[in-house]
Order: C-alpha cells, then structure tokens, then sequence
C-alpha cells in the first residue's frame, strides 16, 4: 500500500486518496483526505440465497482503531503467509536420510496429444451417468439399480465430509432447481432414505420449503422454485477410531461466561445466574472459590448418527466412555482461562491442542475489553476460523447489548479481521453459516442467555453440522505432541496429545524426547485410549492418550513429542531460524533480547542471537535466529511460532532448523563489529 499524505496536510482541494481492497466480494473503499472509512459491502450467496446486504456506513476512525486495525491486519496477512508455508510443506512427504525430517517434490507432469484425441472419441464401455433427478424419483429402466448409485453417491459424498454430508434434496449440484412438487419431493426423500439405509446411515430434515411441516422454513425463497430441502445425512461410527473429532478452543475475557456456556452445553441443564452450571468443569478447588479458570479444562459433546445429542436421562451423569460409545460426532471443547495473568496458560492451550475452530465468549454487558482483543488476535495469527458467542442477554440493557453488537462488528468488519459478521437469528442462517464457515471469512455470531435459554438450540444445531477441518497426512512419518502428562495408578506413566501426522498402533515400539540433553527414550506403547475408551491405533489428527512401558513421569514433559522408531535417530535442535513479525513493542529488539516462545506445545525461553538488520521494532518483519536458554526441541520448518513478554509480541514461521555463526543474517553488522575490535 503507498504512503499517503496525513489528513491534516491535504488540502480540501485535493482528490482524495482511494486505497481499494479487493477481498473476496467485500470491496473497502478508505477515504484518508477527511479520515473517514466507508465500506460497501455487497455479498450474495447463490447457492444457499445468503443475503448478508448492502451496507454504507461512515465510521469515524480514532487513532487507538486505527491501529487496532494495522494490528489485525498484518496478523491476517502474516497468518495467511504461514499457512502457505506450512501447506508447501505438507504438500507432499519423503523419506530423509534421518527418516523424520520431510521434504517436497513437485509432481511431474507430460502431454500426450494422443490420449486427448483417443479420450474424445468416447470408446469406454461405460453406461452414460443417469441424472440425480432421474436416481430420486426412479423413473429409469432400473429402478432398483438407481438406489444402489444413489447409495454409491452418498458415501462417495460422507467419505468426503468425513462421515456426514448435507444433501440439498431437490436441488440440482449446480444449485438449480428441480421443481419438485410435493408428492415428488416425499418420493424423492423415501428413496434417498433407502439408499442411505443400505450405507448403513441416516437422513435428518434440517429445513424445508415449500414442503410444510415443523422443519418448514420461515423465509421464503422467491427465487427457487418448488419443493426442496436441506437434510443431514450421517452413518454411525463403526469404532471409536472412526469416530469424527472437532477440536475447539473457547477464549473470552474473565467473566464472559465461558465455564458456564459449556457446561450448560455439555450437562444439558441450564444455569441458575450464579455459576452453577460452571461447577462441574472446574479442576482445582482455588477455581471453584474464585468462580475463574486457571488451566485448560477438557469437555466434550457428541452428537449420535441421528443428530440428536447424545444425552442421559435426567439425574444421571453421563462419563466420557459412554458419550464416546454413543457418539458419531464429538466436539472436543478446551476451556481456557480468560484472566490476563494466566496468558501463558491460554497460549499453550490454543497452540498445542490444534484447534480446528476458536469459539470467542464475549459478556453482552462488558463488551471487548481486557483480554478478548488479545485472544482473538491470537486466533487470527493461527489462522483458526472464529464463531462469537455473546452471553448474558437477559440482564444486559437494549442500548448496552447495540453497542456490544456495533463494536463486535465494526472490529470484525475492518481490514484487518477481514470477516464478514453474519448475526445468527433463526434456523435457517444457522444451517448456511455452518456449511461456509470453513472459509473463515464469515464471522457468525449468537446472541445467548444461559438462565433463559435463548438461541441455545441454534448454537447446537451448528455444532451438530459443523464440517470437519483440516488436512493430515496418515502416510508421513509418525509425530506426536505432548500436551499433559498424567501418572495412573496400576497403568503408569501417561501422556496425552494430538497426534500431527502418521499413525501409531498399540505395541508399536516409539521414541519419547527429548530429554534435557536432547536425547530420547526408547518405550513401547501399552496401550492407546481415545475419549477414555480404549483402541488400536491413533491416526493424524486425532486427540489421544497413551500409556508407556517403563517410563517415569518425571522423564516425561509438554512439549515433548513421540516419533515411531526408525533406522536414524531424530535430530534435535538449540537454535532455528524463523521469520517473525512484530506486533507491539515499546522499545526495538536486538541480539540477546529474551522472551517466552510457544512452538506446539512447546514453551520455553529463547534467546535472540541474531536478526538480519541491526534492530527491528514494532511492525517490522525480519529473519530472526533465536536460541533456547534451557534444552533442545524436535522443530521442522513450518512450524508456527508465537513468542510474547507478558502481552503478546510478535508471530512467525519456522524458516529453517540449526543456525551457523559463519553465516550470519546481517553479515555487514558482523563486519562492523569485528573492524571495531580491531581498532
């Protein structure tokens, strides 16, 4: 972006300076001559008729914004960098010599002119594909025969959504209408009931139209014709190795009600305005006297191949072996400490749990303050999609809930967030927010009392058709990060974690590192337990726990990582190269600066040894050699970075692992140095 004059030295002549930002269909349009910043937001969804308007405001820019907004935006721009970087190197795995590290290659592509003619002369054998409308209504030769494609076409489609799918019944892939009427869309459904029948897995109407019925939508779609539906379809966990996981961070200032919000979510009862329902998630007595969290507390809710929660009659307390076993679908919550004190706390439990998607608690009657612009600018730093739960509805005024709502907004509109703010209100918004909120350019947001019980439904239906995200190779080499250790009387030492690549299968002998030395320890693994309920193996991406043979808790730590044993060792390393941006600093950082660094699950101070400029500040982007003061890590290119002194300081990338003093980042600040000696 060039560098403009300051408003107060632009004449009224002058045109003004337009600075467009073309992100996705949102167009800003910054009119910095009279400080005003106007934005047209014009999007419009075809597929599912999402309307989110023409908006034209005139928002006046403060300088504490403005720079809230520079913040957000090079944590975006920095954060979508990182992604790529870490997308090259997951693109493609090979074997090194050390058999942990990994290496990319780019596929190697031919034309052959002669293949392309011969592919148009359609010699192949196989019958024309029937179309989908023909396939629901039977109306083919075979009728019978088009159930089976159906069913071939529904898995083909819950393969793909890892275990569930939304199916739009009566609207064409292209998302033109089928004009069913309403004795052909009951047809339409029968039949796509017995396909999935034969799966096996089950269809759930989420929301109709023109159909009737309790599923009927309130809003009318003029501009698709005829009968269709939206419905969930989901097969059953034929183990709980198949079981799909979400993981989800949930963050918010202290006091935003984040215990209470999941503990209602996940015990079903609701909460009587002091704190009750928070109760059972708390781990520590001092957290039940406060009312605060002080470490990361772990919930979960499953939802059963049906749709429906998996629940427990009333009275009965459900454990985590019986929702597990229930449960098709489970969401893994990581409750996170709002308070400014146990920052260093919340930062390792949103980097080493690998969240899929951040949950943002926000108090209708405080608003963002303290440490909710912190957290999410954490989220947007890891590129993690964030939903926004505003609590507290029914204490909170009219004209203090607008203005929650209107700096919510303003700050999620800015160019830095980048989002589009979608205020979830019926069913319907619920159902298409859910299905493109893997863009992470919308932003939904619920309005929710946990006494009353206002919009909870619409909060779990979401989480119930939420998509799976994320990709993880299963063929790269195994890699295991460590995130709490646990000593089980009669099982032994214990480690848990979420597994980053490859799979692991009980029995299998592992490496367990490293130590203070940077060593690892040789172990087999006794056994692998998921949600509490024993299994066979634990493959990427999945959460787990694992009980080591012969191995003391005090060997064990967070931050350690478990490799599967190889012909090569694995290679530690003290010092890495990683290229960091600089959020906020009062003052420049230069050579021996220390700070806390998160890697993972990693956290341990490090040292600056080297920078390729002689001082960076705040802002700046640079090639930073950091060194850690108390052991080596198991790092690899790519990996995020996250590194603060108190609040949180700047982000980055790892670039490369070791470092070597005879090639420094900024050789002519070495030259200096030395010439200086001499003299």
């Amino acid at each position: 972006m060039a560098d403009t004059e300051d408003a107060g030295t632009s004449s009224v002549s002058e045109p003004l300076d337009l600075v467009r930002l073309s992100l996705d269909e949102i167009v800003f349009v910054k009119l910095r001559g009279d400080r005003e910043l106007k934005g047209r937001l014009h999007a419009y969804d075809s597929h599912c008729n999402l309307v989110l308007g023409d908006v034209e405001e005139t928002i006046y820019v403060v300088e504490e914004d403005e720079n809230e907004q520079e913040i957000l935006r090079a944590l975006s721009e920095f954060a979508e960098y990182a992604e790529k970087q870490q997308a090259q190197r997951a693109a493609q795995y090979l074997p090194s010599d050390s058999g942990y590290e990994t290496a990319s290659a780019a596929p190697v592509s031919e034309d052959h002119a002669e293949l392309d003619i011969l592919d148009q002369l359609d010699l192949t054998d196989t019958p024309k594909p029937v179309k989908l409308k023909e396939l629901l209504l039977g109306t083919g030769e075979q009728p019978d025969h088009d159930i089976q494609v159906l069913a071939n076409i529904l898995q083909t489609r819950i393969d793909e959504g890892h275990g569930e799918t939304l199916f739009d019944l009566g609207l064409e892939d292209g998302g033109d209408s089928m004009s069913f009427d309403l004795s052909q869309w009951n047809t339409a459904l029968q039949r796509l009931r017995e396909a999935a029948e034969t799966l096996p897995a089950h269809c759930r109407i989420l929301v109709t139209y023109n159909v009737g019925g309790p599923e009927e939508s309130r809003v009318k779609h003029e501009r698709i014709k005829g009968s269709w539906g939206k419905l969930l379809i989901r097969q059953p966990a034929g183990t709980v190795e198949e079981m799909a996981e979400i993981r989800m961070a949930v963050v918010g200032n202290v006091d935003a009600g984040k215990s209470t919000m999941l503990g209602v979510l996940v015990k079903g009862n609701l909460d009587d305005g002091r704190g009750k329902a928070r109760l059972n998630l708390f781990r520590h007595k001092h957290e039940i006297e406060s009312g605060r969290t002080s470490s990361v507390g772990m919930e979960i809710m499953g939802f059963d191949s049906r749709g429906d929660i998996v629940s427990s009659a009333h009275g009965r307390k459900m454990s985590w072996e019986d929702i597990g076993r229930r449960s098709a679908k489970v969401i893994s919550f990581s409750d996170l400490a709002g308070h400014e004190r146990y920052l260093r706390t919340t930062v390792f439990g949103m980097l080493s749990s690998s969240p899929n998607y951040c949950l943002l608690m926000v108090a209708a009657n405080n608003g963002l303050i303290g440490m909710s612009k912190e957290h999410l600018g954490i989220a947007v730093a890891l590129h993690v999609p964030v939903m926004v739960i505003v609590t507290k509805i029914d204490i909170c005024p009219p004209q203090i809930l607008e203005e929650t709502l209107s700096q919510l907004s303003k700050l999620l509109k800015s160019p830095g967030s980048r989002k589009i703010p979608i205020f979830v209100k019926d069913m319907e918004e619920t159902i298409n927010t859910a299905t493109q909120f893997v863009s992470q350019r919308i932003c939904p947001i619920f309005q929710v009392s946990n006494v009353t019980g206002e919009n909870l439904d619409l909060v779990r239906t979401f989480l119930n058709i939420l998509p799976h995200r994320g990709q993880y190779n299963v063929n790269a080499p195994f890699e295991f990060l460590i995130n709490d250790t646990f000593s089980v009387p009669h099982v032994g030492t214990v480690v848990s974690g979420v597994a980053k690549s490859g799979v692991i299968h009980a029995g299998d002998t592992v490496l367990v590192g490293p130590d203070s030395l940077g060593q690892f320890t040789t172990t087999t693994i006794k056994s692998i337990e998921r949600k509490r309920i024993q299994v066979n193996a634990c493959f990427a991406g999945q959460s787990g726990s694992f009980a080591l043979k012969r191995v003391r808790r005090k060997e064990v730590r967070k931050g350690m990582v478990v490799l599967k044993k190889l012909d090569q060792p694995p290679k530690v390393y003290r010092e890495f190269v990683a290229e960091v941006l600089i959020i906020s600093h009062a003052t420049t950082i230069k050579p021996r600066y220390q700070a806390m660094l998160h890697v993972g699950a990693v956290s341990q101070t490090c040292s600056v040894i080297d920078i390729d400029r002689p001082f960076i500040r705040g802002g700046d982007r640079a090639l930073v050699a950091f060194r850690f003061v108390q052991r080596p890590e198991f790092l690899a290119p790519g990996d995020r970075v996250l590194f603060r002194e108190g609040k949180t300081k700047g982000l980055g990338v790892v670039k490369s692992v070791g470092y070597d003093p005879k090639q420094p980042l900024n050789p002519e600040a070495k030259n200096a140095a030395e010439m200086s000696k001499q003299a």
